[in-house]
């Protein structure tokens, strides 16, 4: 178990080439992955932020959108997204994520290798 405001958060500079920071907050130990999860976070955007876009190859990644509102870019297509949304990303595609709301954009990140 991990407790809120007990994890670290890390920030990243232009993640990906993106505009701005990303703050990336691991929900547990890179022990309690496992082989098959590469990577189970909370992330956050503060507006104007982005995560640029990238392409995954032996992997998929799903964001669940917490809060905030963005524009996400699923190979090439502009895809607006909120609250409650749930983006997946197949292995050999490419996605990113920008906050173009007012307040910060948090979601979750899972990372599944295949």
């Amino acid at each position: 178990m991990t407790k809120a405001g007990e994890r670290e958060v890390v920030t990243v500079e232009r993640a990906n080439g993106g505009a701005g920071f990303i703050m990336k907050e691991a929900l547990i130990s890179a022990e309690q992955l496992g082989e098959h999860c590469k990577m189970f976070s909370r992330v956050t955007l503060k507006p104007n932020c982005e995560l640029g876009y990238h392409e995954h190859h032996g992997e998929t990644e799903t964001y669940y959108i917490l809060s905030g509102s963005g524009m996400y870019d699923d190979n090439g297509k502009a895809v607006p997204v909120e609250a409650g949304d749930v983006t997946f990303c197949r292995d050999g595609d490419g996605h990113g994520l920008k906050n173009t709301g007012a307040e910060d954009l948090s979601f979750v990140a899972l990372i599944l290798k295949l």
